[in-house]
Formats: structure tokens, sequence, C-alpha cells
């Protein structure tokens, strides 16, 4: 997988999850994360919350909308 790509509050996004990951980045904080086929066919690497990334699987939809977390559609 690629290097996290960096979304902001004002950014939005929209996608079906492909993968996904976790791990200890700095040694003592658990990150979460999933890869994501946007619409337009371009795939990112996402950080996501513990409950969402829980809460999905591969195949399922994300949507990102401008000032709002990421969410399973």
């Amino acid at each position: 997988m690629s290097k996290p790509r960096e979304f902001g509050r004002d950014d939005s996004y929209e996608g079906v999850v492909t993968d996904k990951s976790r791990g200890m980045l700095d040694g003592s904080n658990m990150y979460h994360f999933v890869e994501i086929r946007l619409t337009d066919g371009e795939s990112v690497k996402v950080r996501i919350g513990r409950r969402l990334w829980k809460s999905i699987a591969v195949g399922d939809r994300i949507v990102k909308r401008p000032d709002a977390d990421p969410a399973k559609e």
C-alpha cells in the first residue's frame, strides 16, 4: 500500500474499500487505515477512526463529505 493521503475537513471523497490495515506507526498509538478505490478509479490510503474501521469490510462504500467525518454508506 502507498503512503496515506491527507484529507482535510473541507475535502470530500467516496469510494469502495479494497483493503484494511492498522499499525503502531509511532510505537504507542494504533492507527487505522483503509485503501479506497475512488469513483474516478484512483486508489488512495486514508486514515479513519477505530469505530468506523471496526464496522466496515472490504467491499463497503465509504463517503466523506465536507466538514464531516467519513461514514459507511
